[in-house]
């Protein structure tokens, strides 16, 4: 923390108390500057720079889209760090319930509406490539380092099919869309005025439609009934596509959901096993069991579901 104090010693906010706010699953980290009922944040990038300037670009994207975003106060790009706008320490999380997650989940397909309108152009692209390096992941870090399986050539030809099958169903949605990339429940503040704040964006990239929903509604956190979960993907289909019908939207919304949730079966294993952060462990089960669930409902996926159970449990 020192480097940081030094660095707040040349800014306006030189006699602000500091503390821990947080860190999060990258190798950012967060402090709160406090000075009688004013408070802002500290984002200290310095162990990865090159975040913040695709922070300060998609931040400028969406700020213009009218989301509500950071305000950003001072920069230091060479260093690493930014004074941005405090959101607080409410995030959606935190407030969900069965009594009020409609309510509060339409308010953040809102939120997704907005974004959407977000200038994509320049963003990575969420190509078929990319999709693969992604669901990779779970093959390396998930099957091979966590579990130990080694998979036969059989097992490595059906994954292969079904990982292609979800990608190209993925592909035939709408795409060049502005996409958040990790739009779930911990990444929406509740601000103060009752407004939702939303934080950790940088990675943004243009692709699918559904992405930032499946992100939202199918949270490796939180979980829902199916049925509830269906009448919020079919609130937004009526905001954004509504000439597509209910069985092909629903199925653009499970395939994106596979390819997201296959994908974080190689990030919270990778987390736990590299970076050391075991407590994304607690979070594989749900994510495994959104996996399975939505593989077995289509016949194109039912060996996929099938494999998985076998080489899991």
């Amino acid at each position: 923390m020192q480097a940081v104090k030094a660095w707040i010693e040349t800014t306006p906010y030189a006699e602000y108390a500091i503390s821990i706010a947080s860190a999060d699953a990258s190798f950012r980290k967060y402090y709160r500057l406090t000075q009688g009922d004013k408070s802002f944040l500290v984002m200290d990038s310095s162990l990865e720079k090159e975040s913040l300037a695709p922070f300060l670009n998609v931040t400028k994207r969406l700020a213009h889209a009218g989301v509500n975003v950071p305000k950003i106060y001072e920069q230091d790009l060479e260093k690493g760090y930014l004074i941005i706008e405090d959101f607080g320490n409410t995030h959606l999380l935190s407030q969900l319930t069965q009594a009020n997650f409609k309510t509060l989940y339409k308010k953040a397909i809102d939120e997704i509406v907005k974004m959407q309108k977000a200038d994509a152009k320049g963003l990575p692209l969420y190509d078929k490539a990319f999709l693969h390096f992604e669901m990779d992941l779970m093959r390396e870090w998930y099957l091979e380092k966590k579990l130990k399986i080694h998979l036969t050539q059989i097992q490595k030809t059906l994954l292969d099919k079904a990982l292609d099958t979800i990608s190209n169903t993925v592909l035939t949605q709408p795409q060049n869309i502005f996409v958040h990339r990790d739009y779930h429940s911990r990444n929406i503040m509740l601000r103060r005025d009752g407004e939702l704040g939303i934080i950790d964006y940088q990675d943004a990239m243009s692709g699918a439609l559904t992405y930032d929903l499946v992100s939202l509604l199918k949270d490796c956190y939180i979980a829902f009934k199916r049925e509830d979960i269906v009448e919020l993907v079919l609130y937004f289909r009526d905001k954004v596509a509504p000439d597509v019908s209910d069985d092909t939207f629903i199925k653009w919304f499970d395939f994106m959901g596979m390819q997201r949730h296959i994908k974080v079966l190689g990030i919270f294993s990778r987390l736990h096993l590299r970076d050391g952060k075991e407590g994304y462990l607690k979070d594989i089960p749900l994510t495994l069991n959104y996996t399975l669930d939505t593989a077995q409902r289509y016949d194109e996926t039912k060996e996929l579901a099938q494999l998985l159970q076998e080489i899991t449990q």
